[in-house]
């Protein structure tokens, strides 16, 4: 995993929200340029579709109320443009390599949303690895933000 680099993450804040509210319903897409390395955070009511590329190596996540308690969830499509079952795993790896810069990104990007709401920092993280192959099928526990802060 390559190490956080705050001046190459770009954070854009789409229509009605705003850096400390709303929590539920927000959305959040982190993606990347494989070129020069900057990380691109958008935060809205909706994941920015137009921003996720073919590669589907994108990571979404959000906040949800989970049996009565504050969650966030992350959701990683582990199959993207592959069908064999070879370069899922190579993917898998890849996705588990690199989602700790990944939180850290999205915790320093939203620290404002973070310091307004502090108690968001010790709710838990719950990641889906989707794919269509059962073995990368999986819902893991993450840690809390404070992991990641």
């Amino acid at each position: 995993m390559r190490r956080f680099d705050p001046n190459k993450l770009f954070v854009e804040y789409r229509e009605g929200v705003t850096a400390t509210e709303p929590i539920i319903h927000r959305r959040y897409t982190l993606t990347h340029s494989d070129e020069t390395g900057d990380l691109f955070l958008t935060i809205g009511f909706r994941f920015a579709r137009d921003k996720i590329n073919p590669m589907r190596d994108e990571v979404l996540g959000e906040w949800r109320f989970t049996n009565g308690r504050c969650v966030y969830h992350v959701y990683l499509n582990v199959d993207g443009p592959a069908n064999d079952q070879a370069s899922i795993a190579i993917r898998n790896t890849v996705f588990r390599r690199e989602l700790p810069l990944a939180l850290t990104a999205i915790r320093y990007g939203d620290r404002l949303f973070f310091s307004s709401h502090p108690n968001l920092d010790h709710c838990p993280i719950v990641v889906h690895f989707q794919s269509t192959y059962p073995q990368f099928n999986t819902i893991e526990n993450w840690g809390t933000f404070m992991d990641y802060a």
